[in-house]
């Protein structure tokens, strides 16, 4: 599958970064699988009703990891040299652009974890309005823009 960025590149224009969200939005549905899994495992001392909740949070969580990743999947944050663009979603489509002469600053936000594990938020502010908050980018201390 060719990226989004590719489609739409302007004669002479080139990519000079592009990222997608950390592995981390992963966690949520990892940490529900792995609790139903363990409850699963103890099914025998508590009962029927204990491995039906134990299948139903792991289940949840297999739903949760897979939106996760799909969403992982779908998302493209690209800097050319002549703007930003950000694209997200398979058949329902969001799509955001920023020439780079719109571009005033950019925000990079990171916590604790986001500083150990390398991910954290962009926010780009424009002349006039700016591009969302992105959350949980990968590298988002590399997101320069030239």
């Amino acid at each position: 599958m060719t990226r989004y960025i590719e489609h739409i590149l302007q004669p002479g224009e080139t990519v000079a970064y592009s990222t997608t969200l950390h592995w981390v939005v992963l966690f949520a549905g990892d940490r529900a699988v792995a609790a139903g899994f363990h409850r699963a495992h103890c099914w025998r001392r508590q009962g029927p009703v204990a491995l039906l909740a134990a299948l139903v949070c792991a289940l949840a969580g297999l739903g949760l990891a897979f939106r996760a990743w799909f969403r992982r999947w779908t998302t493209e944050v690209d800097v050319t040299d002549r703007r930003i663009v950000y694209k997200r979603g398979f058949i329902r489509r969001h799509t955001v652009e920023m020439n780079m002469d719109k571009v005033e600053s950019v925000d990079v936000d990171q916590s604790i974890l986001g500083r150990m594990l390398n991910f954290g938020d962009i926010t780009i502010r424009g002349t006039g309005a700016g591009i969302e908050p992105l959350h949980d980018i990968d590298a988002p201390s590399n997101f320069e823009i030239r």
